[in-house]
């Protein structure tokens, strides 16, 4: 995306703000242009259409006092026959009769010089030489791989918050609840909150994976979460005391420890919001939700898993394959 294209779309939205909140002037105070451009615009935008909010492509302006391309060169044949040369030096060679008597400043020199990437010596002399690039550095070996261990499903269940913003048409904080098996995602009206995540819906989030583990036959064995308040609280450890499970703090400053569902919000981000707020000029909470559930059944049943034991493998797959884990 170009930044014409970031233009057009900020003036879209303007005109789209306009008609959702009915003021020209508070919208235009919102998006910080003034309410005579608005004008301006919507006779132009009901005259031509849309595509006059476009910003017009204007040509390089011509400096009267421009070097010339003809200049240019010489200044560049020269710079490179005597890469030692500063720009002083240049300018006074090119003065002399047999270099073209050319009146240039040392400045118009060094700029000229600039814009071709040969403004010092080392830069003239590395091309001069054939090795105007850096070497490139040696490869490292690699790390050794990092792997958590889990011998089955729900054997370590990794949960997180992830926060979503502000929507339009709601009141408070959008947060994502997830956890790592079956990527179970919570985004609803019912889960804004003033400021920060609530321990509430992470417990509910504890239940809701404690039971669908065990529709699969399986058991919640030990959650690893942050050290956040949500996680913290009295309401959270006493539903996973209820579910006999193990409650694991990961070390503080080391989101690596938490890192299966961290990857899990990373991809949410970038194949899921990233692209919703793209694509709608106001986004709203009931095209989020439903970019969101579609999202979470393509990753539920039809993405294919990268890890070791089970790789090609959706997560409903994993949870269903118990072969995977005898």
């Amino acid at each position: 995306m170009t930044n014409d294209d970031v233009l057009y779309r900020s003036r879209l939205r303007l005109f789209a703000l306009v008609r959702e909140m009915g003021s020209v002037r508070a919208a235009c105070r919102l998006m910080g242009v003034h309410h005579s451009t608005y004008y301006r615009w919507h006779r132009q935008l009901v005259r031509y259409g849309t595509e006059i909010l476009r910003p017009r492509e204007r040509r390089q302006p011509r400096m009267p006092n421009a070097i010339s391309p003809m200049f240019e060169q010489r200044i560049l044949a020269l710079a490179l026959a005597y890469p030692g040369w500063g720009p002083d030096r240049l300018s006074l060679e090119l003065g002399r009769p047999k270099w073209g008597g050319l009146k240039v400043s040392a400045n118009g020199v060094w700029r000229v010089l600039k814009r071709h990437g040969l403004s010092t010596r080392a830069k003239r002399l590395g091309l001069v030489a054939g090795y105007a690039a850096p070497p490139e550095p040696e490869p490292r070996p690699p790390l050794p791989e990092l792997h958590i261990k889990a011998d089955r499903p729900g054997h370590r269940v990794q949960m997180d918050c992830f926060y979503i913003g502000r929507l339009s048409g709601t009141q408070g904080v959008v947060w994502q609840y997830g956890h790592r098996r079956g990527l179970l995602l919570h985004l609803g009206g019912t889960h804004l909150t003033p400021k920060n995540p609530s321990a509430k819906w992470t417990s509910e989030l504890a239940r809701k994976v404690a039971e669908d583990l065990s529709n699969r036959g399986w058991k919640l064995e030990a959650v690893t979460t942050d050290n956040a308040s949500e996680f913290r609280s009295k309401e959270f450890n006493s539903v996973l005391a209820e579910l006999d499970a193990k409650h694991i703090y990961i070390r503080p400053g080391r989101p690596t420890s938490n890192g299966c569902v961290e990857r899990v919000q990373q991809t949410l981000l970038h194949e899921c919001w990233k692209p919703a707020f793209a694509r709608y000029l106001t986004p709203k909470y009931t095209g989020l939700r439903r970019d969101l559930e579609r999202e979470l059944v393509v990753y539920n049943t039809d993405r294919a898993h990268q890890g070791r034991r089970t790789k090609e493998l959706t997560p409903e797959q994993t949870l269903m394959t118990r072969t995977l884990w005898s």
